[in-house]
Formats: C-alpha cells, structure tokens, sequence
C-alpha cells in the first residue's frame, strides 16, 4: 500500500477515457473491493497470456511481470469511476506501473499494474492468500481506506 495522498499519479495519464482494468492480485476479490471503493463492480474472469502472477519477497500481494509462455488468470474490472480509479492508484505501490495489455474471454485490453521490480520465479497462489491471509489483509486495507477518507476530508477544510 502507498503513501496516503489521494494523487492519481499513474492514473491522471488516461483519465477519463473509460478504461477497464485486469485485476491479478487483491483487487480480484470482491471483499478488498468493497474495503477500497465501498462496492463491488462487475467482475469478469479472463486471462492474460504473456504474463505471470509472480509472488513478491515479504509481501502478501502479488506482482504481474512478463512471461512468453505464461497465462495471468484475474478478473476484469469494466465500470470504475474516475474516483475509484483515483483510490486503487493511491492503493497500489510505487513499484507498480499502470499498462495496458491484452486480455482474452472476450479478446480486448485492458489496463494493469505491471510489477516494475525483481522477482524470483514463485508464482503467487490467490487460494493461498484466501485461507492464510484475507481476513488480516481486509483489516490493514480498512485502515489504510479510513486514514485516506480522514486526509481528505482535513484537505477540503477551509484554511
């Protein structure tokens, strides 16, 4: 999770243009969404070949790198709003850049965080993550949402 300031800085590139975007880690799950953005958009599940879901050294979440012979399975996300673009972009860490890639089921692209760091060659296993780690993950993601809902706020009051 990044530093708390509501930015968009990858996002402010392609605002506004209706974007959907192929979630891979966390932001598949139906509960971190409703966490982050207070509702769950459609999901549709798909793939994208030519990429791996690459499990990251001492972190819970995954990061999505190329890989020729792999397919990333995740969902696509069709309907966030300009804010909610705004927050998943704040969410997500500085290590990530936002792409746009091809996916299948239907054929179409979509934009994704691409992992920008090293990774080993373990892959990450989203029913893992389910059993051994959601339910702490929910709790930190809830107090990341509530601190940056507070910034915001202090930041519209009038000085």
């Amino acid at each position: 999770m990044s530093q708390l300031s509501l930015t968009g800085r990858r996002w402010n590139e392609v605002a506004g243009q209706g974007h959907s975007l192929f979630a891979y880690g966390t932001l598949q799950f139906p509960e971190v969404l409703e966490v982050l953005i207070d509702r769950v958009p459609s999901l549709t599940p798909t793939a994208a070949p030519g990429w791996r879901v690459a499990a990251l050294t001492d972190r819970l979440y995954p990061g999505l790198v190329a890989a020729p012979s792999s397919v990333a399975h995740g969902v696509v996300l069709d309907d966030l709003t300009a804010s909610e673009w705004a927050i998943l972009d704040t969410f997500e860490d500085d290590e990530y850049d936002l792409r746009t890639i091809s996916v299948l089921d239907p054929p179409r692209t979509a934009l994704t965080y691409v992992w920008t760091d090293v990774v080993g060659q373990a892959l990450w296993h989203p029913e893992v993550f389910i059993e051994n780690h959601l339910p702490a993950f929910l709790a930190r993601t809830r107090t990341w949402r509530t601190t940056l809902r507070w910034q915001s706020a202090m930041a519209s009051l009038p000085l």
